[in-house]
């Protein structure tokens, strides 16, 4: 069903879905399709995952919204949880990732204006994504995203992701005040920078006296089998920004400071009416008492490599494959050809995959996904793929 009222913003599927289960979907008449999507890596606990109904019921039952006026029990819990998981140490929630980031982004600019610093810059990476408001589509390293908003905010200055000497060439600019960056660029083609490329640029910050934020938009809530991607080296960001998977469909972000990013912002300085709702929270907490419980930390980590291995093995003679990269449940097989139209291909398998940057196969699973729909997703992609090749 389409409607002439919605903004043409999204080139849709001609498909719609009445119900879903796991890691699966349903149409309207019964069809099934399995989905490596999982909304875009929100979904990592499912569709209807029973935990995380009952919350939303019972919850919806008692309070919905008070605004943040007032002291909020799930609010607080859920920072506490976040925070003892993490090593951050305050929590700002917010509706979705982008404003996650506007307010990483808005602590930036107070710290150089308290430094005295006029025209304050942000090193960002080419090929990064932070979402689609101004301030933080100037900041998204992809000029698709930038056209026909000109001019941009002027707070960054570009650098390749995980060149830590095009970094370093910045450190005696005075105006720097951050790096903004994601431990893996998802929507930039599922790029996984050197091990240490995370440490190097937290040495870099303190150096420098630099602020370090980290975009765990896509990356964070067990993606790529630890809690926070940053948690494979042995650092600490001075920021952090979460969404999509903390809520599991329930719109809810958060920015975690930690350090010299404490307290940076004070009341007056930033607000939000939904964010961080009883609502919202409480699906939140659900989330991670359910991957607690379900040990899908340690589970995302040891299938996402055995994934990824099926898939070295399974196309290992076909010379159209550039690359098989990724950590966990976010993985990325590059194709040396466009290859947009794999998805459509997928759809009319009754398969749900996601193609970025033209030839790069984004597969997002969620972390219930069973033994034998993992096998079927292999098969299935393996297929398309060799198809498309002429292998």
């Amino acid at each position: 069903m389409t409607s002439n009222h919605i903004m043409n913003t999204y080139a849709r599927l001609p498909i719609s879905f009445k119900t879903g289960k796991g890691a699966t979907l349903f149409t309207e008449d019964g069809t099934a399709y399995l989905d490596a999507v999982s909304g875009i890596a929100v979904c990592s606990l499912g569709h209807a995952h029973p935990a995380i109904s009952d919350t939303i019921c019972q919850q919806s039952k008692q309070l919905l919204h008070t605004s943040n006026l007032y002291n909020i029990d799930q609010q607080t819990q859920l920072a506490d949880e976040l925070c003892e998981l993490s090593g951050m140490d305050e929590v700002f929630f917010t509706n979705s990732g982008a404003e996650a980031n506007e307010a990483a982004l808005k602590i930036a600019r107070k710290v150089a204006n308290q430094k005295g610093i006029q025209n304050h810059k942000v090193i960002v990476m080419n090929g990064s994504f932070h979402g689609r408001t101004l301030a933080t589509l100037s900041a998204t390293g992809n000029e698709k995203v930038h056209q026909d908003f000109t001019p941009l905010v002027d707070d960054y200055i570009r650098v390749n992701f995980d060149d830590i000497e095009a970094i370093q060439a910045h450190a005696s600019n005075p105006n720097v005040v951050a790096i903004l960056v994601e431990p893996i660029q998802g929507e930039g083609g599922v790029h996984v920078p050197s091990d240490n490329y995370l440490t190097e640029c937290r040495r870099i910050c303190d150096e420098n006296d630099w602020l370090l934020m980290l975009d765990e938009v896509q990356t964070g809530i067990g993606r790529t089998g630890q809690w926070f991607a940053f948690q494979h080296e042995n650092l600490l960001p001075d920021v952090m920004t979460l969404a999509k998977a903390l809520g599991n469909g329930m719109p809810i972000g958060a920015c975690l400071t930690a350090g010299k990013a404490n307290a940076v912002l004070v009341p007056g300085n930033h607000g939000t009416t939904f964010g961080g709702n009883p609502l919202a929270c409480a699906v939140a907490l659900s989330v991670l008492k359910v991957i607690k419980a379900e040990n899908y930390i340690e589970k995302v980590a040891q299938q996402g490599q055995a994934i990824r291995q099926q898939f070295q093995d399974k196309l290992a003679n076909n010379p159209h494959v550039v690359n098989i990269r990724g950590k966990g449940y976010i993985m990325g097989i590059q194709l040396d050809s466009p290859c947009a139209n794999l998805v459509a291909e997928g759809l009319a398998q009754n398969l749900l995959i996601n193609v970025t940057r033209g030839d790069t196969i984004r597969l997002l699973p969620a972390f219930v996904m069973q033994a034998e729909q993992q096998a079927e997703l292999i098969q299935k992609v393996v297929g398309l793929i060799n198809k498309h090749t002429g292998q």
